[in-house]
């Protein structure tokens, strides 16, 4: 995948494993000059701290993140969600920087012969189009998910991204809030995504991550969330709840989190939970299926993590 992202008026591309980009070029939806790029020292692998914080170079590869037992036990949420993503051979080669800087899945933008947002196009052609797979809350004039399932799980772990020319990055910061349609994130022509953050884990944390696809494999999400919990006494006293597949870019639950943060942990409460993890939802014609695909897999992650 890509190290950074380009819109209409860039002249050039990073390639690093070219995961998505090599199928961008031979569709035609990329052209123009590529830039080879290498992995630095500090760009590759993963680097523990004194403090028990993690830093990910943007060249780790999501298997190597997949596979490590060390993120499995203080970032479960993290290395669940690597697992889950695309293919083997393709986790082999995607990076973590490519997997957050990847461009838009949607079809239209895909296709080389329809002009669209983020091709420089007047308008959204999904809108009025066939959009069954894009947005249940709808921010802004692009209404085409954004494809990052590493960006959802991050946001819940409120990791931070540093870049070649800027530090202490939000997911947020990174990729926006939705409201233009005309790029994928924030990066600057030229900006590279050099590492991701992670604070150490809090005592007695755990996390779940689950997906809702439309076949049995290789599947982007429908709806995928990662919950983030400390449940101590029978009580939240931390919870964190990101989805993706759902929004122009991954979002915090934070109608749900206000329900169960600082309450004791049951059926009742968590049902509540779910219903408020839509709040805020605009749905399209065709996406309202989402919603209620949100509030099963909200439902299902936060009974889980309570049991």
């Amino acid at each position: 995948m890509t190290a950074t992202a380009m819109n209409a008026t860039h002249t050039g591309e990073f390639r690093a494993a070219g995961t998505d980009l090599s199928e961008r070029r031979r569709s035609g939806v990329s052209r123009g000059p590529l830039i080879d790029i290498a992995a630095a020292p500090d760009m590759i692998g993963m680097h523990w701290a004194a403090d028990g914080s993690l830093r990910l170079g943007a060249f780790t590869t999501i298997a190597a993140i997949a596979a490590d037992p060390l993120i499995a036990a203080a970032y479960p949420g993290v290395a669940a969600s690597a697992q889950g993503l695309a293919t083997p051979q393709i986790r082999h080669l995607a990076t973590l920087g490519g997997n957050l800087a990847q461009r838009s899945r949607c079809w239209y933008f895909r296709n080389p012969h329809i002009a669209c947002l983020k091709k420089g196009g007047s308008d959204c052609p999904a809108r009025s189009g066939n959009h069954l797979y894009h947005v249940a809350f709808d921010l802004g004039p692009c209404v085409a998910p954004h494809p990052s399932t590493m960006a959802a799980a991050l946001l819940a772990y409120e990791a931070k991204v540093t870049t070649d020319r800027r530090s202490s990055l939000t997911i947020g910061d990174l990729l926006g809030d939705g409201s233009n349609g005309t790029a994928d994130n924030t990066l600057q022509p030229g900006e590279m995504i050099k590492s991701v953050t992670l604070a150490s884990p809090l005592q007695g944390e755990r996390a779940l991550y689950k997906r809702a696809i439309s076949r049995t494999h290789a599947e982007w999400p429908l709806v995928e969330v990662c919950a983030r919990a400390v449940i101590r006494d029978g009580t939240f006293h931390l919870i964190r709840l990101a989805a993706g597949g759902i929004a122009p870019v991954p979002l915090r639950l934070a109608a749900a989190e206000g329900v169960l943060q600082g309450k004791q942990a049951s059926v009742s409460i968590i049902a509540e939970a779910a219903q408020q993890a839509t709040s805020g939802a605009k749905p399209l014609p065709m996406t309202g299926y989402k919603v209620d695909l949100l509030k099963g897999i909200v439902r299902d992650v936060l009974e889980r993590l309570m049991g």
